[in-house]
Parts: C-alpha cells; sequence; structure tokens
C-alpha cells in the first residue's frame, strides 16, 4: 500500500527539497529548503546544506562562528506561521480547534471558502487524507496562487484530494453530500442557502470571523434561515508557561484573541429547529428585530 501524500517528507533522513526549521541557543527559529551544494548564512556564520542532507532528524550543525543550531523539520503549526502570506492565516490554535469541533474525519467531503494563504487547507488535507474531498474556493486570484504554492511546498506537490476553485463560492458551489462546511470569510451568512443545500443531514457548518458584530449576524442569520440546529459559538487562547526550577510562572506574552468560531449542524429537510429553551435578557434584541423569540419567549 503506498503511503500518503506528503508522509514520506515526515520521516527518515534529511533529503535535497526538505524542509528545515533550525532553532539557535535563543530559541529563534530559521527554515529553509535543502538544496545540494548550498550554503545556508547568518549573521553568526555560515554551514553547508551537505552537512544535514543524509544526516538524522534532530541533528545539531555548528557555523563558521561555532554557533550550534538544533535542525528539525518543520512542524505544521510551525510551517503556516513561516509561510508566505497573501492573506492572514487561521493560526494553529483555531485550526486546531476547526478540525476537533468541525469532526474533520478521514474520507471527509468537506467545502472551505476563504483560502487565504493555505494554513486551514493544509490541516484539513492532512485529516482528511487522500480518499477525502476538499474543494477550496477562494474570490482572489493571487490569494489563490501563494495558497496554492504554500500547499504543494508542504505536501511536496498536487494534493490528490484538493480542487481550488477561483470565484465566489454562493456563484460558483456544485458540491453535493458534502460532510463539512468552513467558512472563513468576511459575510459568511451570505453563504448560508447555499451551503445548506449542500450539506447532508448531521453536516457540520463552521465559520470563522474576527469581529463580535460578524460573529452576531452569522449566529442570527443561522437561526433564521432554519436548517440548522442551534448554533455553538467561543474563542480560544493560549498563554505558555516559563518553567525553570522554582521559577514556574505565566509568560508575559500569550497569543490572545484571533478570532471567533461558531459551529452549526444542518437538520433534516424539512424539519424545524427546536425553539431555544433560554430566555434572552431584557433588550438583547432591538425594537426592530423580527427573527426567532422576537417576542421574547422563552420556548417553555
Amino acid at each position: 500500500m503506498s503511503e500518503p501524500t506528503g508522509a514520506a517528507r515526515r520521516r527518515g533522513p534529511f533529503k535535497v527539497g526538505d524542509q528545515v526549521q533550525l532553532t539557535d541557543p535563543k530559541g529563534r527559529h530559521y527554515t529553509f529548503t535543502l538544496e545540494a551544494g548550498k550554503n545556508f548564512h547568518t549573521h553568526k556564520g555560515s554551514f553547508p546544506h551537505d552537512e544535514l542532507i543524509g544526516a538524522p532528524e534532530g541533528s545539531v550543525v555548528r557555523t563558521t562562528g561555532n554557533v550550534a543550531y538544533l535542525a528539525l523539520r518543520p512542524l505544521l503549526p510551525d510551517y503556516v506561521l513561516s509561510m508566505p502570506r497573501g492573506a492572514a492565516v487561521v493560526y494553529p490554535k483555531d485550526a486546531g480547534q476547526i478540525l476537533a469541533f468541525a469532526d474533520i474525519f478521514p474520507g471527509a467531503r468537506v467545502v472551505e471558502a476563504g483560502v487565504g494563504s493555505g494554513s486551514l487547507s493544509s490541516f484539513l488535507l492532512r485529516a482528511i487524507g487522500d480518499q477525502g474531498m476538499l474543494h477550496s474556493y477562494e474570490r482572489r486570484e493571487d490569494f489563490a496562487e501563494i495558497a496554492q504554492q504554500n500547499v504543494e511546498r508542504y505536501f511536496g506537490g498536487p494534493h490528490p484530494a484538493w480542487q481550488l476553485t477561483v470565484g465566489d463560492l454562493q456563484d460558483n458551489l456544485s458540491d453535493t453530500d458534502v460532510d463539512r462546511v468552513i467558512l472563513d470569510m468576511l459575510a459568511p451568512w451570505e453563504c448560508l442557502e447555499a451551503v445548506s443545500k449542500a450539506l447532508v443531514p448531521g453536516g457540520i457548518l463552521c465559520c470563522y470571523v474576527a469581529t463580535t458584530t460578524q460573529l452576531a449576524r452569522t449566529v442570527e442569520s443561522i437561526r433564521e434561515i432554519g436548517s440548522f440546529n442551534e448554533p455553538t459559538s467561543w474563542e480560544t487562547m493560549i498563554r505558555n508557561w516559563h518553567v525553570e526550577g522554582l521559577a514556574v510562572r505565566p509568560d508575559h506574552r500569550m497569543i490572545g484573541h484571533t478570532g471567533f468560531l461558531l459551529t452549526a449542524r444542518r437538520l433534516a429537510d424539512g424539519v424545524e429547529p427546536p425553539m431555544r429553551r433560554r430566555r434572552p435578557a431584557k433588550g438583547a434584541y432591538g425594537e426592530d428585530y423580527t427573527g426567532p423569540n422576537a417576542d421574547g419567549g422563552s420556548g417553555r
């Protein structure tokens, strides 16, 4: 049985064409591609690529300035943070949440809108594998080109499960029986009608938005369309810890707000979503609101 796409690039001795991540004594990272006969240069000296070609991962190399660098293959979270960007990337902390809470499984049929620089596409492709399907839509051709280059650089070539379309999702979506839809865009509410027709019953819609106003409008639009259950929304933050002897404390910096995530599941055709069973706070909806629970009812 052949190896999954990209697996051979993740193990074994370093080879020509491999991505290498160097870590200096201060913990700074430098990423480059191995090429025979080339030299890697820093302000602390240089060393030939040939010293790493054929060496095991986890080797240490020294520059002409006698500075030691640890050589490893970059993890996917490292790779997406250092990749060339056309648009902002989906950060690893959010990509991990999407993979978990959108329940991305091997062989899944996934539609993605808003490719950006290809960060989330790489995570999704690795999760669904060669037998899955990821159809990505990007309205800007320049972003699509950068994303394609980044994804193919990571996997070592085209991925058999990936199709990339330049254009608006609501104008070009022709996929059916889709298991998951991921919307990373300014106005995901504009695509709800289209994706609700593409999703299978029980399928998951996941939206990634940056602001509270986008979050509120997306949630209310999902409720109004009537094809999904009650959406769930959240954000994640990461705080690293410094551990050095008895000095155990949180780092001074943390990865705070990057975006909001929300998920909702597609209902069967002809089914009305159950009434929300919590009473919204008085004044939670404006006087001109006409959506669900416009009368302030609690559903009980």
